[in-house]
């Protein structure tokens, strides 16, 4: 065999290079379980949080004030707008007043038509139901969180079994 033909044979790789084709493949599966870890696990969190929130008391509430809110970030910006209310209810023979729509409060939007949208289905004076934290009677909300990242909680998963099932083939292929 020539000189020139034992560098062109596939069965006479190095295991140096070979071994270091394994750790990439292993640390690029390791990368994606954990990057789709990291999102499971938003997501499990989030969906948990809108379930203990669907159990909060529910109370009849006030619509107190209910107005459209304009911001510009500088004088080039487009404005944005969002539903600033306030609702009143009690807790326990206490009153409170509440800010938030939902638990991050109320969206930002371009859109001013579909922020007067939300503002007329919630003017001032109209009786409502808000949910009240128990552990935190200060926080209630108009609406609660979706459950929709439960519903899709599986799509980061697939990253993460397939970013182990890499690592794990790496692993075992250079044993071989």
């Amino acid at each position: 065999m020539p000189p020139d033909a034992e560098n062109l044979h596939p069965t006479k790789r190095t295991s140096g290079s070979n071994a270091a084709g394994r750790w990439y493949l292993a640390i690029i599966g390791l990368s994606l379980a954990l990057v789709g870890g990291l999102f499971v696990w938003l997501m499990g969190r989030s969906f948990l949080r809108a379930r203990e929130m669907r159990s909060w008391p529910e109370v009849a509430c006030v619509i107190l004030s209910s107005e459209v809110e304009e911001r510009k970030h500088d004088e080039n910006s487009p404005p944005e707008f969002r539903h600033a209310l306030s609702f009143g209810y009690e807790w326990k023979g206490t009153p409170h007043t509440g800010d938030h729509l939902t638990l991050r409060g109320s969206p930002w939007s371009s859109n001013r038509a579909l922020i007067e949208q939300r503002v007329s289905e919630l003017p001032a004076g109209k009786s409502a139901l808000c949910h009240v934290n128990p552990a935190a009677p200060d926080s209630a909300v108009l609406k609660t969180d979706s459950l929709a990242p439960g519903y899709s909680i599986w799509f980061p998963a697939l990253f993460v079994i397939g970013g182990l099932g890499i690592t794990f083939r790496a692993m075992v292929a250079g044993k071989n």
